[in-house]
């Protein structure tokens, strides 16, 4: 019978293997019970009792880092995460993006959800827009794209049915608005899933193409990357922006230090706007 890892072993274990990946051991701290979970999981299925076994194991099977990889995502997410920040969205920046691209003369805004898991950041953003902002900009719709690095977690994005504990921060006139029961979920109804899209996509390697009015990275880059990789990946997200766009980062986030690029946002919480070039020229 084999024993279950301590939670002293895998500390150890992911102090040594999360850097080899560009990966941020404070980050994951708080959160390190999913991933211990499935590296338990893994050494269950090597047939090994313990994670210097696998530590060794990696040492001498380089390919063996692909699946410890693919262990490493948190996918922590519920509708309107951080209420206040969504707060902030609909009365600040939202509006002021789209009387952005009225001026432009363009019919969308484009926004991109990064490591959007399962979805409830997307359809919490498609909500919003059409139960509190439609109304004022009819000539103006969301194009909302969400990316992540796991097939699973986007499957159910797609499925878009969520247990209650997900929709807990959600407005309560939203539940029978915008949600149909089934099988004791909430779906989102078709209505509410137009000009969504989700790709498989790893913001470590590659972006999407064109330029998004409004991003939010929240809880990945900035908590999750290795300091050199978030200021790399930053840079590129922030070159994805429209001029005067907006970047949305978790409530607790910072940006690097002298990163250039961005400004805070006034009034709002978590939230930066593109400045000058967008470039950031700290290490100039």
């Amino acid at each position: 019978m084999m024993l279950r890892m301590k939670d002293t072993q895998c500390v150890a274990f992911l102090q040594w293997a999360l850097p080899r990946l560009g990966l941020h051991w404070p980050g994951y701290r708080k959160v390190r019970d999913q991933v211990c979970k499935r590296v338990q999981a893994r050494l269950k299925e090597l047939g090994l009792s313990e994670a210097a076994g696998y530590q060794a194991l990696l040492e001498r099977n380089p390919s063996e880092w692909v699946r410890l990889e693919a262990m490493c995502p948190i996918t922590i997410s519920r509708f309107c995460r951080d209420r206040p920040v969504f707060d902030d969205l609909t009365s600040e920046v939202l509006p002021a993006l789209a009387a952005a691209a009225r001026q432009r003369g363009e019919g969308v805004l484009r926004c991109w959800c990064v490591g959007c898991a399962c979805g409830e950041e997307v359809y919490s953003l498609r909500l919003m827009w059409d139960m509190q902002l439609a109304a004022r900009y009819p000539e103006l719709d969301l194009e909302l794209l969400g990316t992540d690095s796991e097939a699973q977690v986007l499957a159910r994005a797609r499925n878009a049915c969520y247990p209650r504990s997900s929709l807990r921060e959600t407005p309560p006139d939203w539940l029978g608005e915008a949600f149909t029961i089934q099988d004791g979920d909430y779906c989102v109804r078709p209505e509410f899933r137009r000009h969504i899209a989700f790709e498989l996509q790893d913001i470590r390697r590659s972006l999407p193409e064109g330029l998004f009015d409004l991003i939010l990275c929240r809880n990945l880059v900035l908590t999750y990357f290795e300091p050199d990789l978030r200021r790399a990946v930053l840079t590129r997200m922030v070159a994805r922006l429209q001029p005067q766009g907006a970047l949305v980062v978790g409530i607790h986030e910072r940006l690097p230090d002298e990163f250039r690029g961005l400004e805070p946002w006034p009034g709002s919480r978590a939230c930066y706007r593109r400045c000058g070039d967008g470039a950031d020229h700290s290490q100039a």
